[in-house]
C-alpha cells in the first residue's frame, strides 16, 4: 500500500506555542524526513522587511523549529536568507525580530546574494521541467551550497496576489533562483512546480514548518489583512501542507494550478482526500479567505498576464525595470505602511496575545 502523505494541523497559544511546535514537528515525522548527519538549511520567509502579522516568518515559528531540531539531534543548523528587489533581508530579519533568534542560538547566517557565502553554479536537472529551461535558455543557475543539505521551509499561511495562496512551495522561489527570477512571474505556478522537482533532486530531505497563529487574508504577500487562527502545520510534503492551507483558507487546493501541476507529476499530494490530516479536524474548516488586488497587483496584472504581456521582455529585461521596483517600493514602504499597516502592527500588539509575545522578543 503506498503511503500517505501526512499533514499535522494543531491549534496552539503564546505561552506554550514553542513545546507545541516541537510536538508538531515529531507527529511531523521530522527524523525520518531528514538526514541528521547533513547541514540543515532554515530557509526563512521575509515577504517585507515590515513586521506586518502574518506576512514573514514569526520568531516563535523560529525559535520553536530550531528547538525541535536540537532535540533530535540536530547539531549543524545554518539559515540561509535571500533578497528581493523590494526586500531588504538585513533590515527583515531585525525587525522581524529574527535576529535575536538566530544570536540566541548562534545560528550561522548565509545569504544567497553574498558571493562570499554562497556560490552559484548550472544545474542540469534530471527532471522533465515545465518552464525553467525555456526562461533560462543558457542554463538554471542554483546555489552550490544546497546541494547534499536537509531544507527546512517556514512559511506563513496567507495569500497572494499571483498564486492566491503562498506556502511551503513557493517559499523555495526565494533561495533557489537569483534576482532574476522576476522573468517567471507569468509562469509562476510552472515554475514552482519545476523548483520543487529541483529541491527533491539536491536535498538530502524536505520539511514545512509553517505558522497561522496570525495568518493573512487579501492582497498579499505584504498588503493583507491580519486574521487570528492560532494554527500551526507542519510535513515533509510541501505540496501536502501547501492543499491543506488553502482548504483551511477557503480554497479547493486542485483548483491552484501549482498544486494540481505538483500533483499531477508526482512530487507531493495536493488532494485533501488523500491526504492524512492529523490533530485538528479541518473538515468544516473554511477561513473564506479573498485575494483581491492592490494598485502593485493591478500593475502587475497588466504586464504579467494582460495582452500586454507582449512587453514583458522590453519593460522587464531592461533598465525600465528599475522604474516599476522604485514604484513598488514608493507603494509599500512609503504609502502603504505608514498609512495603514503601522498602525495594524501597534493594534495587534496592543490588544492581541500573540502581538505582545511578538513585543516580548528583542531585535
Amino acid at each position: 500500500m503506498t503511503k500517505r502523505s501526512k499533514v499535522v494541523v494543531i491549534r496552539s497559544a503564546p505561552e506554550r506555542v514553542l513545546e507545541d511546535i516541537k510536538q508538531l514537528t515529531v507527529r511531523a515525522g521530522l527524523s525520518d524526513a531528514f538526514d541528521k548527519n547533513s547541514t540543515t538549511i532554515l530557509k526563512e520567509n521575509i515577504s517585507w522587511h515590515y513586521p506586518f502579522p502574518g506576512a514573514n516568518t514569526t520568531p516563535w515559528q523560529l525559535e520553536g523549529t530550531i528547538l525541535a531540531l536540537q532535540a533530535e539531534g540536530f547539531k549543524d543548523i545554518v539559515c540561509v536568507g535571500n533578497n528581493t528587489v523590494v526586500t531588504n533581508p538585513f533590515k527583515g530579519e531585525r525587525l522581524c525580530k529574527l535576529k535575536g533568534v538566530f544570536n540566541k542560538y548562534e545560528i550561522p547566517l548565509l545569504y544567497n546574494f553574498r558571493p562570499a557565502d554562497i556560490q552559484w553554479e548550472t544545474y542540469e536537472p534530471k527532471a522533465d521541467l515545465l518552464v525553467l529551461h525555456q526562461i533560462y535558455p543558457k542554463g538554471i543557475k542554483i546555489p552550490t551550497y544546497f546541494k547534499g543539505k536537509n531544507i527546512i521551509h517556514l512559511p506563513t499561511m496567507k495569500t497572494h496576489i499571483y498564486t492566491t495562496t503562498t506556502g511551503a512551495m513557493k517559499n523555495a522561489f526565494g533561495g533557489l533562483l537569483n534576482t532574476r527570477r522576476h522573468y517567471t512571474h507569468s509562469v509562476i505556478h510552472e515554475t514552482l512546480v519545476d523548483l520543487l522537482a529541483i529541491q527533491q533532486e539536491i536535498h538530502k530531505g524536505i520539511f514545512a514548518v509553517m505558522d497561522g497563529t496570525i495568518c493573512g487574508s487579501g492582497p498579499g504577500p505584504r498588503t493583507m489583512v491580519p486574521i487570528r487562527s492560532d494554527l500551526l502545520l507542519a510535513s515533509s510534503d510541501s505540496v501536502a501542507i501547501d492543499a491543506v492551507a488553502a482548504k483551511i483558507m477557503g480554497f479547493d487546493p486542485m483548483t491552484l494550478d501549482y498544486i494540481r501541476l505538483a500533483h499531477e507529476r508526482g512530487l507531493g499530494t495536493g488532494r485533501i482526500e488523500e491526504i492524512e490530516v492529523i490533530g485538528e479536524d479541518i473538515s468544516e474548516l473554511n477561513l473564506s479567505f479573498p485575494v483581491g488586488d492592490n494598485l502593485a497587483s493591478k500593475v502587475g496584472d497588466l504586464f504579467w498576464f494582460s495582452p500586454l504581456k507582449i512587453f514583458q521582455r522590453m519593460l522587464f529585461r531592461t533598465p525600465l525595470v528599475y522604474t516599476f521596483i522604485l514604484g513598488s517600493y514608493i507603494y509599500h514602504d512609503f504609502y502603504w505602511w505608514p498609512s495603514r499597516g503601522r498602525a495594524v502592527l501597534r493594534q495587534i500588539c496592543r490588544d492581541d496575545p500573540w502581538g505582545r509575545l511578538f513585543e516580548q522578543y528583542e531585535e
